[in-house]
């Protein structure tokens, strides 16, 4: 599956055929599993010039799609499914990876859920950005530095500075 063009092998009652060329819709490609079934066309009717048009593994197809439905998915059960109440994605347990985004904006009207035991961010975090220039680091470096001014104190002073917190935030 290395060339320009994707070539299969097939199987007819009358024929077996390898490097067949196997036209699929621009954007979308597969290696098709062994056993999926593939409708073959023939270029002007010669049947030496055969092209694969259209492929269906019966094992893997998601099946029971609502009209207008659409389904991306592999022979492991991983998929997307766009319907008219929304997408889901079905990683079957695998990592999900995003690359080489400069930016990933989430656009939700309501919230946003993680059901996670731990949320894990390799770089800092600024909450109510848009009113807040103050990243996560920042407050916990301030709250672990800060002191209070402690009154009623009869050493000689009205007030003194309390020492800093024993457990510093981290």
């Amino acid at each position: 599956d290395s060339g320009n063009i994707q070539v299969v092998q097939y199987q007819t009652p009358i024929e077996v055929r390898d490097n067949t060329a196997r036209m699929a819709e621009f954007g979308f490609s597969s290696a098709l599993p062994a056993g999926t079934d593939v409708v073959i066309g023939y270029l002007g009717g010669d049947r030496s010039s055969a092209v694969v048009i259209a492929s269906n593994n019966k094992k893997y197809r998601h099946k029971n799609l609502n009209p207008g439905e659409v389904v991306l998915y592999n022979q492991w059960g991983l998929h997307i499914l766009l319907t008219e109440s929304g997408i889901t994605i079905e990683a079957k347990g695998q990592p999900v990876t995003v690359n080489n985004a400069t930016q990933v904006t989430i656009n939700a009207s309501e919230s946003v859920l993680c059901n996670t035991p731990i949320l894990k961010v390799t770089g800092d975090i600024v909450d109510n950005c848009n009113s807040n220039s103050s990243t996560m680091k920042q407050l916990r470096d301030s709250y672990n530095n800060h002191t209070h001014k402690v009154s009623g104190v009869e050493s000689g002073g009205s007030t003194v500075t309390s020492q800093k917190i024993g457990e510093p935030v981290k």
